[in-house]
């Protein structure tokens, strides 16, 4: 690998954001506006696009948003969907088979860098070692468990990345509160509910659709601050072995 391919692909991966969300549309058209928004503010604000690789639901709402844009996509793949033809739709079926396809030369998305990897593990690992922070969009069991897994490892001190949750409709009120009562009853220190940043948007949900979420999102980033928090672990020591150097803390994730 040359050095300017190189320098190219770290300048990729320190502005690049992580978006966690639904290979399904929802059942609000609010979400797929949502997704709209922030793949056309991702692109405007030159930060490139890792995501789950699918072309359908809220995932293709928002990697077709920043490719039309002009913006960089990069999809990680898991190889028994891309095997299998595509993600299914938890709420829509193995029918979705045919529909929510990962194909790697989809009209309209060759440009989409594709990475396929054997886990879902390794797919959570590689999303978060391409990029600089995680958005987290409403989704189901998967979104949500991306989304507590990449907490978590703020927590540990595995990375040091801005997590913001858009919060459209209140979805992810419950989460919020849930957090809040780990803290009341002892399993959450206090300083670390500032680990996750919740976009709101207007106090009024009706005002949700129209909002500019895409904006909102990018200027939370832009005026993170590091939140106050301490863990006790050096993830890049390996048995028998001295720290393997920076970023090393990924394969201890």
């Amino acid at each position: 690998m040359t050095a300017q391919i190189q320098e190219q692909q770290d300048s990729v991966t320190t502005r690049a954001i992580a978006v966690f969300c639904a290979s399904s549309q929802g059942t609000g058209e609010v979400y797929a506006r949502t997704a709209e928004s922030l793949g056309r503010a991702m692109a405007a604000a030159d930060r490139p696009l890792v995501y789950g690789g699918g072309s359908k639901g809220v995932m293709g709402v928002v990697s077709g948003a920043v490719l039309e844009a002009g913006g960089h996509v990069t999809g990680v793949v898991p190889y028994a969907m891309l095997k299998a033809g595509g993600e299914v739709s938890q709420v829509e079926g193995k029918d979705m088979h045919s529909t929510n396809r990962i194909d790697l030369k989809e009209k309209g998305r060759e440009r989409v860098e594709t990475i396929v990897v054997h886990s879902m593990h390794e797919r959570k690992l590689e999303m978060a070692k391409r990029s600089s922070a995680f958005i987290c969009l409403p989704g189901g069991y998967g979104t949500l468990e991306e989304t507590l897994e990449v907490i978590s490892w703020l927590q540990l001190g595995i990375h040091d990345k801005p997590i913001l949750v858009l919060n459209i409709l209140g979805f992810y009120d419950p989460l919020r509160e849930l957090i809040r009562n780990g803290v009341r009853a002892g399993f959450i220190t206090a300083r670390n509910e500032a680990l996750v940043h919740f976009v709101d948007g207007p106090s009024a949900h009706e005002e949700h659709a129209e909002f500019d979420w895409g904006a909102a999102a990018i200027k939370a980033l832009d005026n993170w601050k590091r939140p106050e928090h301490s863990h006790f672990y050096d993830w890049t020591v390996r048995i028998g072995g001295m720290g393997q150097g920076k970023g090393d803390a990924w394969s201890g994730a």
